[in-house]
Protein backbone atom coordinates (compact mmCIF):
# COMPACT_ATOMS: atom_id res chain seq x y z
CA UNK A 1 0.00 0.00 0.00
CA UNK A 2 1.31 3.67 -0.64
CA UNK A 3 0.09 6.79 0.48
CA UNK A 4 2.51 9.25 -2.01
CA UNK A 5 0.13 8.48 -4.75
CA UNK A 6 -3.65 7.75 -4.18
CA UNK A 7 -3.52 6.64 -8.01
CA UNK A 8 -7.30 5.47 -7.59
CA UNK A 9 -8.51 8.85 -6.61
CA UNK A 10 -6.12 10.41 -9.55
CA UNK A 11 -8.19 7.99 -12.03
CA UNK A 12 -11.29 9.26 -10.85
CA UNK A 13 -10.67 12.46 -10.90
CA UNK A 14 -9.58 12.51 -14.24
CA UNK A 15 -12.85 10.72 -15.51
CA UNK A 16 -15.20 13.05 -13.26
CA UNK A 17 -13.37 16.43 -15.52
CA UNK A 18 -14.06 13.94 -18.44
CA UNK A 19 -17.67 13.37 -17.78
CA UNK A 20 -17.92 17.06 -16.64
CA UNK A 21 -16.41 19.11 -19.75
CA UNK A 22 -18.31 16.78 -21.63
CA UNK A 23 -21.50 17.35 -19.62
CA UNK A 24 -20.41 21.60 -19.89
CA UNK A 25 -19.92 20.87 -23.87
CA UNK A 26 -23.58 19.69 -23.94
CA UNK A 27 -25.13 22.00 -21.74
CA UNK A 28 -23.63 24.98 -23.94
CA UNK A 29 -25.20 23.07 -27.14
CA UNK A 30 -28.86 22.55 -25.27
CA UNK A 31 -28.74 26.19 -24.25
CA UNK A 32 -27.35 27.78 -27.31
CA UNK A 33 -29.16 24.65 -30.32
CA UNK A 34 -25.71 24.42 -32.26
CA UNK A 35 -23.81 21.53 -32.56
CA UNK A 36 -21.02 23.98 -33.58
CA UNK A 37 -20.25 26.52 -31.35
CA UNK A 38 -16.17 26.79 -31.52
CA UNK A 39 -13.85 25.89 -34.51
CA UNK A 40 -12.82 23.10 -31.79
CA UNK A 41 -16.20 21.24 -32.11
CA UNK A 42 -16.07 20.73 -35.71
CA UNK A 43 -13.62 22.49 -37.61
CA UNK A 44 -14.38 21.26 -41.29
CA UNK A 45 -18.29 21.71 -40.35
CA UNK A 46 -18.06 25.27 -39.27
CA UNK A 47 -16.45 26.56 -42.07
CA UNK A 48 -19.17 24.70 -44.53
CA UNK A 49 -21.45 26.22 -42.47
CA UNK A 50 -19.93 29.65 -42.22
CA UNK A 51 -19.68 29.28 -46.38
CA UNK A 52 -23.32 28.29 -46.32
CA UNK A 53 -24.69 31.02 -43.82
CA UNK A 54 -23.09 33.53 -46.29
CA UNK A 55 -25.11 32.21 -49.04
CA UNK A 56 -28.28 32.16 -47.07
CA UNK A 57 -27.19 35.84 -45.95
CA UNK A 58 -26.56 36.96 -49.57
CA UNK A 59 -29.76 35.20 -51.22
CA UNK A 60 -32.11 37.02 -48.60
CA UNK A 61 -30.33 40.59 -49.28
CA UNK A 62 -30.94 39.57 -53.34
CA UNK A 63 -34.43 38.59 -52.87
CA UNK A 64 -35.01 41.80 -50.80
CA UNK A 65 -32.92 43.68 -53.90
CA UNK A 66 -34.90 42.04 -56.31
CA UNK A 67 -37.99 43.23 -54.36
CA UNK A 68 -36.72 47.15 -54.68
CA UNK A 69 -36.32 46.60 -58.64
CA UNK A 70 -39.35 45.55 -59.05
CA UNK A 71 -40.63 48.36 -57.11
CA UNK A 72 -38.58 50.97 -59.31
CA UNK A 73 -39.99 49.39 -62.53
CA UNK A 74 -43.69 49.70 -61.26
CA UNK A 75 -42.97 52.91 -60.10
CA UNK A 76 -41.76 53.66 -64.27
CA UNK A 77 -44.80 51.63 -65.39
CA UNK A 78 -47.46 53.23 -63.70
CA UNK A 79 -45.97 56.60 -64.55
CA UNK A 80 -46.02 55.32 -68.33
CA UNK A 81 -49.97 54.32 -67.38
CA UNK A 82 -50.58 58.31 -67.48
CA UNK A 83 -48.53 58.71 -70.26
CA UNK A 84 -50.41 56.49 -72.42
CA UNK A 85 -53.35 58.46 -71.44
CA UNK A 86 -52.39 61.81 -72.61
CA UNK A 87 -51.61 60.30 -75.55
CA UNK A 88 -54.91 59.29 -75.99
CA UNK A 89 -56.26 62.49 -75.10
CA UNK A 90 -54.14 63.57 -77.93
CA UNK A 91 -55.03 61.31 -80.25
CA UNK A 92 -58.94 62.28 -79.72
CA UNK A 93 -57.63 66.11 -80.08
CA UNK A 94 -56.48 65.47 -83.63
CA UNK A 95 -59.02 63.39 -84.43
CA UNK A 96 -61.43 66.04 -83.84
CA UNK A 97 -59.43 69.05 -85.58
CA UNK A 98 -58.69 66.91 -88.98
CA UNK A 99 -62.66 67.58 -88.95
CA UNK A 100 -63.73 70.35 -91.11
CA UNK A 101 -66.60 71.18 -89.16
CA UNK A 102 -64.25 73.29 -87.20
CA UNK A 103 -63.63 76.63 -87.02
CA UNK A 104 -60.15 78.44 -86.93
CA UNK A 105 -60.88 79.13 -83.28
CA UNK A 106 -62.05 75.87 -82.69
CA UNK A 107 -58.31 74.23 -83.49
CA UNK A 108 -57.07 77.02 -81.59
CA UNK A 109 -58.34 75.62 -78.38
CA UNK A 110 -57.42 72.21 -79.53
CA UNK A 111 -54.26 73.29 -79.78
CA UNK A 112 -53.97 74.72 -76.69
CA UNK A 113 -55.10 72.13 -74.75
CA UNK A 114 -52.29 69.81 -77.14
CA UNK A 115 -49.69 72.08 -75.74
CA UNK A 116 -50.23 71.73 -72.30
CA UNK A 117 -50.52 67.92 -73.00
CA UNK A 118 -47.41 67.93 -74.36
CA UNK A 119 -46.25 69.44 -71.04
CA UNK A 120 -47.19 67.39 -69.04
CA UNK A 121 -45.67 64.10 -70.70
CA UNK A 122 -42.39 66.01 -70.45
CA UNK A 123 -42.81 66.25 -66.42
CA UNK A 124 -43.57 62.96 -66.04
CA UNK A 125 -40.87 62.02 -67.85
CA UNK A 126 -38.38 64.42 -65.65
CA UNK A 127 -40.16 63.96 -62.31
CA UNK A 128 -40.82 60.66 -62.40
CA UNK A 129 -37.98 59.18 -59.57
CA UNK A 130 -37.52 56.38 -57.25
CA UNK A 131 -35.06 56.85 -54.32
CA UNK A 132 -34.40 60.44 -56.18
CA UNK A 133 -33.26 58.96 -59.45
CA UNK A 134 -34.60 59.42 -62.74
CA UNK A 135 -36.28 57.04 -64.51
CA UNK A 136 -38.15 58.25 -67.84
CA UNK A 137 -35.49 61.54 -68.75
CA UNK A 138 -33.40 58.97 -71.12
CA UNK A 139 -30.62 58.68 -67.82
CA UNK A 140 -31.52 55.18 -67.70
CA UNK A 141 -31.38 54.14 -70.97
CA UNK A 142 -28.63 52.04 -72.71
CA UNK A 143 -25.05 54.06 -73.67
CA UNK A 144 -25.48 54.72 -77.58
CA UNK A 145 -22.25 54.92 -79.27
CA UNK A 146 -23.24 56.28 -82.59
CA UNK A 147 -26.34 58.20 -83.24
CA UNK A 148 -29.18 56.34 -85.64
CA UNK A 149 -31.64 57.56 -88.16
CA UNK A 150 -35.01 56.56 -87.74
CA UNK A 151 -36.35 54.41 -90.35
CA UNK A 152 -40.29 54.28 -91.73
CA UNK A 153 -40.82 51.37 -93.96
CA UNK A 154 -44.06 50.54 -95.79
CA UNK A 155 -46.21 47.81 -96.25
CA UNK A 156 -45.90 45.23 -99.26
CA UNK A 157 -46.50 46.90 -102.72
CA UNK A 158 -45.71 45.70 -106.14
CA UNK A 159 -44.73 47.02 -109.71
CA UNK A 160 -46.74 46.14 -112.30
CA UNK A 161 -44.00 44.80 -114.17
CA UNK A 162 -40.29 43.94 -113.35
CA UNK A 163 -39.18 43.97 -109.54
CA UNK A 164 -40.07 46.88 -107.34
CA UNK A 165 -37.60 50.09 -107.44
CA UNK A 166 -37.35 53.34 -106.37
CA UNK A 167 -37.17 53.83 -110.15
CA UNK A 168 -40.55 52.18 -110.20
CA UNK A 169 -43.29 54.23 -112.13
CA UNK A 170 -45.69 56.27 -109.96
CA UNK A 171 -48.38 54.85 -112.48
CA UNK A 172 -47.96 51.51 -112.60
CA UNK A 173 -47.75 50.97 -108.40
CA UNK A 174 -49.80 47.93 -107.41
CA UNK A 175 -50.89 46.65 -103.99
CA UNK A 176 -49.82 43.09 -102.53
CA UNK A 177 -52.27 41.28 -104.79
CA UNK A 178 -50.69 42.97 -107.45
CA UNK A 179 -53.75 45.32 -108.18
CA UNK A 180 -53.16 48.65 -109.14
CA UNK A 181 -52.82 51.51 -107.29
CA UNK A 182 -55.18 53.74 -109.79
CA UNK A 183 -52.85 56.12 -110.07
CA UNK A 184 -52.92 58.40 -113.63
CA UNK A 185 -50.87 60.79 -115.09
CA UNK A 186 -51.92 64.16 -113.77
CA UNK A 187 -52.95 63.41 -110.21
CA UNK A 188 -52.41 65.46 -107.41
CA UNK A 189 -49.84 63.78 -104.74
CA UNK A 190 -49.52 65.31 -101.59
CA UNK A 191 -46.94 64.00 -99.59
CA UNK A 192 -46.79 65.43 -95.58
CA UNK A 193 -44.38 64.44 -92.70
CA UNK A 194 -43.22 66.30 -89.23
CA UNK A 195 -39.70 66.90 -89.05
CA UNK A 196 -38.83 67.76 -85.02
CA UNK A 197 -42.81 69.08 -84.35
CA UNK A 198 -42.82 70.76 -87.64
CA UNK A 199 -45.20 69.19 -90.16
CA UNK A 200 -44.04 69.57 -94.00
CA UNK A 201 -46.51 69.45 -96.94
CA UNK A 202 -45.50 69.77 -100.27
CA UNK A 203 -48.07 68.44 -103.77
CA UNK A 204 -46.77 66.95 -106.94
CA UNK A 205 -48.70 66.12 -110.20
CA UNK A 206 -48.04 61.86 -111.47
CA UNK A 207 -46.76 62.39 -114.97
CA UNK A 208 -45.88 59.22 -117.50
CA UNK A 209 -43.36 62.08 -119.75
CA UNK A 210 -40.62 63.34 -118.28
CA UNK A 211 -39.69 64.45 -114.00
CA UNK A 212 -39.45 68.07 -114.01
CA UNK A 213 -40.70 70.95 -111.33
CA UNK A 214 -43.52 70.06 -109.56
CA UNK A 215 -43.53 66.61 -111.61
CA UNK A 216 -42.98 63.20 -110.69
CA UNK A 217 -42.55 59.89 -112.27
CA UNK A 218 -41.26 57.64 -110.41
CA UNK A 219 -40.95 57.06 -106.37
CA UNK A 220 -37.71 58.30 -105.91
CA UNK A 221 -38.93 61.37 -107.46
CA UNK A 222 -41.85 61.04 -104.88
CA UNK A 223 -39.74 62.27 -102.31
CA UNK A 224 -37.05 64.51 -103.63
CA UNK A 225 -38.56 66.27 -106.82
CA UNK A 226 -37.76 69.93 -107.80
CA UNK A 227 -40.96 71.12 -106.07
CA UNK A 228 -39.45 70.08 -102.80
CA UNK A 229 -36.10 69.97 -102.22
CA UNK A 230 -36.55 70.50 -98.31
CA UNK A 231 -38.21 66.56 -98.87
CA UNK A 232 -35.21 65.48 -100.73
CA UNK A 233 -32.69 67.26 -97.61
CA UNK A 234 -34.84 65.31 -94.94
CA UNK A 235 -35.38 61.46 -96.33
CA UNK A 236 -33.56 59.21 -97.89
CA UNK A 237 -36.05 56.37 -100.07
CA UNK A 238 -35.05 52.86 -100.84
CA UNK A 239 -36.80 49.54 -102.47
CA UNK A 240 -36.26 46.47 -101.21
CA UNK A 241 -37.56 44.37 -104.50
CA UNK A 242 -37.76 41.27 -102.23
CA UNK A 243 -39.97 42.19 -99.38
CA UNK A 244 -41.58 44.69 -101.50
CA UNK A 245 -41.46 47.74 -99.23
CA UNK A 246 -40.11 50.73 -99.39
CA UNK A 247 -37.92 52.43 -96.79
CA UNK A 248 -37.63 56.10 -96.20
CA UNK A 249 -34.95 57.34 -93.97
CA UNK A 250 -34.31 59.95 -92.05
CA UNK A 251 -31.27 61.99 -94.14
CA UNK A 252 -29.20 62.66 -90.48
CA UNK A 253 -29.58 61.16 -87.82
CA UNK A 254 -30.75 61.79 -83.99
CA UNK A 255 -34.12 62.93 -83.05
CA UNK A 256 -34.32 66.12 -84.42
CA UNK A 257 -33.84 64.98 -87.47
CA UNK A 258 -36.33 62.16 -87.45
CA UNK A 259 -39.05 61.53 -90.06
CA UNK A 260 -43.04 61.11 -88.11
CA UNK A 261 -46.07 60.57 -89.44
CA UNK A 262 -45.40 60.01 -93.45
CA UNK A 263 -48.97 60.56 -95.28
CA UNK A 264 -49.29 60.38 -98.93
CA UNK A 265 -52.66 61.15 -100.73
CA UNK A 266 -53.45 60.34 -104.23
CA UNK A 267 -56.63 62.67 -105.69
CA UNK A 268 -57.73 63.09 -109.64
CA UNK A 269 -57.60 66.52 -111.07
CA UNK A 270 -61.49 66.72 -110.19
CA UNK A 271 -60.60 66.59 -106.63
CA UNK A 272 -61.49 62.90 -106.07
CA UNK A 273 -59.31 61.28 -103.60
CA UNK A 274 -57.89 57.86 -104.71
CA UNK A 275 -58.43 55.72 -100.96
CA UNK A 276 -57.06 52.58 -102.03
CA UNK A 277 -53.63 54.58 -103.47
CA UNK A 278 -53.23 56.68 -100.61
CA UNK A 279 -53.69 54.14 -97.94
CA UNK A 280 -50.89 52.05 -99.26
CA UNK A 281 -48.73 54.76 -99.82
CA UNK A 282 -49.28 56.11 -96.47
CA UNK A 283 -48.52 52.44 -94.86
CA UNK A 284 -45.33 53.71 -93.68
CA UNK A 285 -44.88 52.53 -89.77
CA UNK A 286 -41.28 53.43 -88.07
CA UNK A 287 -39.15 50.39 -87.72
CA UNK A 288 -35.85 51.74 -86.31
CA UNK A 289 -36.71 54.75 -83.89
CA UNK A 290 -34.17 57.72 -84.24
CA UNK A 291 -31.56 58.37 -80.78
CA UNK A 292 -29.19 60.40 -80.36
CA UNK A 293 -25.48 59.71 -78.96
CA UNK A 294 -25.31 58.89 -75.41
CA UNK A 295 -21.85 57.62 -74.24
CA UNK A 296 -22.56 56.90 -70.57
CA UNK A 297 -24.40 53.48 -69.81
CA UNK A 298 -27.32 54.60 -67.37
CA UNK A 299 -28.45 51.07 -66.94
CA UNK A 300 -29.49 49.87 -64.07
CA UNK A 301 -27.92 46.69 -62.37
CA UNK A 302 -30.25 44.38 -59.92
CA UNK A 303 -27.96 42.38 -57.61
CA UNK A 304 -30.01 39.26 -57.96
CA UNK A 305 -28.12 36.46 -56.80
CA UNK A 306 -25.63 36.14 -53.86
CA UNK A 307 -22.61 36.17 -56.00
CA UNK A 308 -20.37 38.56 -57.73
CA UNK A 309 -21.60 38.82 -61.09
CA UNK A 310 -25.69 37.82 -60.39
CA UNK A 311 -27.09 40.90 -61.70
CA UNK A 312 -29.55 42.00 -64.38
CA UNK A 313 -29.53 44.75 -66.38
CA UNK A 314 -33.01 47.29 -66.21
CA UNK A 315 -32.67 49.66 -68.85
CA UNK A 316 -35.66 52.59 -69.43
CA UNK A 317 -35.56 54.71 -72.79
CA UNK A 318 -36.37 58.78 -72.82
CA UNK A 319 -39.97 58.74 -72.74
CA UNK A 320 -40.67 62.55 -73.23
CA UNK A 321 -42.68 64.33 -75.83
CA UNK A 322 -39.87 65.35 -77.71
CA UNK A 323 -38.52 61.28 -78.20
CA UNK A 324 -41.46 60.40 -78.29
CA UNK A 325 -42.21 62.31 -81.64
CA UNK A 326 -44.81 64.81 -80.32
CA UNK A 327 -43.31 67.59 -79.69
CA UNK A 328 -44.51 70.66 -80.41
CA UNK A 329 -47.18 68.69 -82.46
CA UNK A 330 -49.25 71.42 -84.28
CA UNK A 331 -52.92 70.20 -84.78
CA UNK A 332 -54.16 74.08 -86.08
CA UNK A 333 -55.25 73.09 -89.59
CA UNK A 334 -56.69 69.97 -90.71
CA UNK A 335 -54.11 68.52 -92.66
CA UNK A 336 -51.29 68.81 -90.24
CA UNK A 337 -53.91 67.22 -87.61
CA UNK A 338 -54.34 64.03 -89.99
CA UNK A 339 -50.30 63.58 -89.84
CA UNK A 340 -50.38 64.07 -86.40
CA UNK A 341 -52.58 60.79 -85.52
CA UNK A 342 -50.22 58.83 -87.31
CA UNK A 343 -47.29 60.60 -85.40
CA UNK A 344 -49.22 59.82 -82.08
CA UNK A 345 -49.99 56.40 -83.50
CA UNK A 346 -46.58 55.89 -83.42
CA UNK A 347 -45.50 57.79 -80.09
CA UNK A 348 -48.49 55.15 -78.85
CA UNK A 349 -46.68 52.20 -79.73
CA UNK A 350 -43.32 53.47 -78.16
CA UNK A 351 -44.53 54.13 -75.05
CA UNK A 352 -46.73 50.09 -75.09
CA UNK A 353 -43.27 48.52 -76.07
CA UNK A 354 -41.55 50.35 -73.43
CA UNK A 355 -44.25 49.40 -71.04
CA UNK A 356 -44.37 45.40 -72.44
CA UNK A 357 -40.20 45.75 -72.08
CA UNK A 358 -41.10 46.38 -67.99
CA UNK A 359 -43.76 44.02 -67.43
CA UNK A 360 -41.46 41.54 -68.59
CA UNK A 361 -39.14 42.44 -66.76
CA UNK A 362 -41.26 42.69 -63.09
CA UNK A 363 -42.78 39.43 -64.09
CA UNK A 364 -39.00 37.81 -64.08
CA UNK A 365 -38.09 39.57 -61.24
CA UNK A 366 -41.21 37.79 -59.37
CA UNK A 367 -39.66 34.57 -60.77
CA UNK A 368 -36.02 35.80 -59.32
CA UNK A 369 -37.56 36.51 -56.08
CA UNK A 370 -39.57 33.23 -55.74
CA UNK A 371 -36.22 31.13 -57.05
CA UNK A 372 -34.06 33.15 -54.14
CA UNK A 373 -36.53 32.15 -51.07
CA UNK A 374 -36.10 28.72 -52.40
CA UNK A 375 -32.79 28.03 -52.50
CA UNK A 376 -32.47 30.30 -48.93
CA UNK A 377 -34.73 27.41 -47.85
CA UNK A 378 -33.16 25.02 -48.87
CA UNK A 379 -29.80 25.78 -48.13
CA UNK A 380 -30.76 27.26 -44.81
CA UNK A 381 -32.13 23.63 -44.03
CA UNK A 382 -28.49 22.17 -45.19
CA UNK A 383 -26.71 24.72 -43.11
CA UNK A 384 -28.90 23.33 -39.70
CA UNK A 385 -28.24 19.89 -40.34
CA UNK A 386 -24.55 20.74 -40.16
CA UNK A 387 -24.79 23.73 -37.48
CA UNK A 388 -28.07 22.76 -34.98
CA UNK A 389 -28.00 20.09 -32.35
CA UNK A 390 -30.35 17.49 -32.49
CA UNK A 391 -31.75 18.15 -28.69
CA UNK A 392 -33.19 14.75 -28.13
CA UNK A 393 -29.52 12.88 -28.78
CA UNK A 394 -27.52 15.86 -26.88
CA UNK A 395 -30.23 15.39 -24.32
CA UNK A 396 -28.97 11.61 -23.55
CA UNK A 397 -26.21 12.67 -24.06
CA UNK A 398 -25.66 15.21 -21.20
CA UNK A 399 -27.49 12.59 -18.73
CA UNK A 400 -25.04 10.08 -19.39
CA UNK A 401 -21.96 12.27 -18.86
CA UNK A 402 -23.74 13.91 -15.69
CA UNK A 403 -24.67 10.36 -14.20
CA UNK A 404 -21.50 9.52 -15.34
CA UNK A 405 -19.44 12.78 -13.28
CA UNK A 406 -21.60 11.79 -10.65
CA UNK A 407 -20.44 8.33 -10.30
CA UNK A 408 -16.55 9.88 -10.88
CA UNK A 409 -17.31 12.21 -7.80
CA UNK A 410 -18.75 9.54 -5.37
CA UNK A 411 -15.84 7.05 -6.93
CA UNK A 412 -13.57 10.26 -6.09
CA UNK A 413 -14.77 10.24 -2.30
CA UNK A 414 -14.28 6.80 -2.01
CA UNK A 415 -10.65 6.55 -3.07
CA UNK A 416 -9.78 9.34 -0.73
CA UNK A 417 -10.92 7.22 2.30
CA UNK A 418 -8.36 4.73 0.92
CA UNK A 419 -5.55 5.62 2.09
CA UNK A 420 -6.94 6.10 5.65
CA UNK A 421 -6.99 2.55 6.00
CA UNK A 422 -3.06 2.35 6.34
CA UNK A 423 -3.43 3.82 9.70
CA UNK A 424 -5.23 0.92 11.02
CA UNK A 425 -1.44 -0.85 10.43
CA UNK A 426 0.25 2.01 12.89
CA UNK A 427 -1.91 0.57 15.62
Amino acid sequence: MIINHNLMANNALRNMNINSNSAAKSMQKLSSGLRINTAADDAAGLAISEKMRGQINGLNQASANAQDGNSLIQTAEGALNETHSILQRMRTLSVQSANDTNTDDDRTQLQSEMSQLEDEINTIGNTTQFNTKNLLDGSMSKEVATATKNVNTSETLKAATGSLATSTSAVSLADSNGKNLGIKSGDKITVSYVKNGVTNTYSVVATTGTAGSGKVKTVSDLFASAANSAAGNDIEIAANATLGTFSATAAASGVDNAIEGIAITVESADGTKNTDASNALSSFKETTEARDKKVANGSALLQIGANTGQNMSVDINDMRAKSLGVDKLDISSQSNANVAIKVIDNATQKVSSERAKLGALSNRLDHTINNLGTSSENLTAAESRIRDVDMASEMSQYSKDNILSQAAQAMLAQANQQPQQVLQLLR
